[in-house]
């Protein structure tokens, strides 16, 4: 059964929309990101095809500098939203990233690609996500992070370590995105190792 959406203001019928975009996000209607991981690859491949255009007269280094200027910059751009999305959303956003390093090191599209990001020290996207959670609760727990963050972890601390105190989830519109928000999953992440 279709609901209807629409909102009257002043006479005027207004349509809302199916996503919206917030300082450079796109969140769609059911917090999906997949519109989201859509844009982000659409314009790192623009960025790709424009950096391949010219990458016989760039060296290494050069072309390095522009892919991270121009499209590392776009994968990791408010990077831990996509923590926890289904693997074929995470995939799109690794493909682009190994094409990025085929284009550096002028790879061959047959050649494995986990020695060439190795080489290159590029960690695969869904690690990087992983890694930019770490980092930023590493700055709320010494006080480098704003408190609006420092406010969603409860810590106990003990002499030799930094421990959280751990959420529950109680509501059940949360069961498929409930170990998503920064509260749930910086201290699984930060106490337990294997769960990451």
């Amino acid at each position: 059964m279709a609901v209807n959406r629409t909102v009257q203001f002043d006479g005027t019928r207004v349509q809302p929309a199916a996503t919206a975009r917030n300082l450079g996000v796109m969140i769609n209607e059911n917090a999906t990101m997949a519109s989201q991981v859509s844009s982000q690859c659409r314009s790192a491949s623009h960025a790709l095809w424009r950096i391949g255009k010219i990458r016989k007269l760039l060296d290494r280094q050069a072309t390095e500098k522009l892919v991270h200027a121009f499209i590392t910059s776009r994968l990791d751009y408010c990077n831990s939203l996509v923590f926890g999305l289904p693997s074929k959303l995470l995939d799109k956003l690794q493909l682009i990233q190994n094409s990025a390093a085929r284009l550096v090191t002028r790879t061959k599209l047959r050649d494995h690609i986990t020695p060439v990001r190795r080489s290159l020290h590029w960690l695969p996207v869904e690690q990087r996500v992983v890694f930019k959670i770490l980092c930023i609760t590493f700055k709320t727990v010494h006080g480098g992070a704003p408190i609006y963050l420092t406010e969603l972890l409860t810590r106990t601390r003990s002499k030799r370590e930094v421990r959280f105190v751990m959420p529950k989830v109680a509501e059940k519109s949360l069961v498929s995105y409930g170990d998503r928000p920064f509260k749930i999953c910086a201290p699984r992440m930060w106490q337990c190792p294997a769960s990451r």
